[in-house]
Order: structure tokens, then sequence, then C-alpha cells
């Protein structure tokens, strides 16, 4: 079930995030210190928890207990993440089609080295674009890619 995130979820939802990126941006950025001395979950878990609108934009795919989430402002998908141990489950899948169909997200944007979001992203009907810039605050780019 998808479903507004919720401040109880808010430890959970950081735990997937801060782990998922460390296991498929780590070898992108190759900087340890920001992996895993910057990137920490109590941090990240604590500034939901006290700035609850914080979630306001964000869904999480919530079966039994949250497995994934998506992060949604106006029609561009923002995040979406799911945890590793749930890849291949069709929770991604459930995601992009709620963001697509319920929410009308027709854009986002994806790290240009990370072939393995842009296959899911065109799996589910995204192109590439022209549009890059440069990721704030690293050397590496990012592409838009719309429906």
């Amino acid at each position: 079930m998808i479903r507004h995130a919720i401040v109880k979820a808010a430890s959970r939802i950081a735990e997937i995030l801060i782990f998922t990126k460390r296991m498929n941006y780590r070898n992108i950025f190759k900087n340890d210190k920001v992996s895993f001395e910057i990137m920490q979950v109590y941090p990240l878990a604590k500034d939901y928890i006290d700035n609850p609108d914080k979630l306001k934009n964000i869904w999480v795919y919530d079966d039994e207990f949250v497995k994934g989430m998506i992060h949604i402002e106006e029609n561009q998908i923002v995040e979406l993440y799911v945890d590793t141990f749930f890849e291949n489950q069709g929770i991604g899948s459930s995601l992009i089609e709620f963001a697509v169909e319920q929410m009308k997200c027709d854009y986002l944007w994806v790290l240009a080295k990370n072939s393995k979001a842009i296959h899911f992203y065109e799996r589910h009907g995204f192109a590439l674009t022209e549009k890059k810039q440069i990721e704030e605050g690293t050397s590496e780019y990012i592409i838009q890619m719309k429906r």
C-alpha cells in the first residue's frame, strides 16, 4: 500500500535513504567521508521528526513495514528509493506508477552515471533529454528524463 509518510516512519525512511544512497552512489562519487561520516541515519530521522513538514511530499510503500519511498514536488519525482533487501519485487514500479498516474509526475533528474536507474525509468516510459547540469556540490552530471 502506498500512503503519505508519517513521523512514526521517519527512522525507517532515513534508513532506506542513507543505506540505498551508499549502495548506489559510493562507486560514482568515491567519497567515503560523505558516505560514512556526513550521511547518517539518526540526524536525518531526527530532522524529519523535528520538522514533520519535510514529510508532506513523501509517500511510502508500506507492506507490513516501510520498504520504499518516493519524494514528489509538483510534477517532478525528486527521489525514489527501495530498501536494497526488497529490490526486484515490484515496489519501485508501484511507486513510479503511483507518481505518474496519481500525482501526474512527468519528469525527474538522474545521475548520468547511474545506468541502473536510467534503465529502470526508461522501462517506465521516461526518456533522457538533452538537459543536463552539474549535481550541486559535486563534479557529476545529472540528466533530465521526461515522459
